[in-house]
């Protein structure tokens, strides 16, 4: 990924949603943070764990996460899918 001016970073809370929109492949909101390459770019740029900075990014609002095999989605705020509660599922399995 390009710097924008020499010398300049953007924040990681920056880079995290430009990487979201930038990765993403229809139909699909969100990226996967090991196979799209979120976070070997991320580790690239700012020498610092990707995994810290999306969780604390996750717990201000800034993004959303989701559990994911081999690794978790990210997601801009507002499209990640829903999340299921217990009474939908118990609902769904007709208990």
């Amino acid at each position: 990924m390009a710097e924008p001016n020499e010398g300049q970073k953007v924040a990681p809370a920056e880079f995290v949603k430009k990487a979201i929109v930038t990765l993403r492949k229809d139909p699909y909101k969100g990226i996967h943070s090991v196979f799209s390459g979120f976070n070997e770019a991320f580790r690239a740029y700012f020498n610092e764990d990707p995994v810290k900075c999306t969780n604390q990014l996750a717990s201000e609002g800034a993004i959303e996460i989701r559990p994911a095999r081999g690794g978790i989605m990210l997601y801009l705020p507002g499209e990640a899918p829903a999340r299921s509660s217990g009474k939908e599922v118990l609902k769904k399995m007709g208990l």
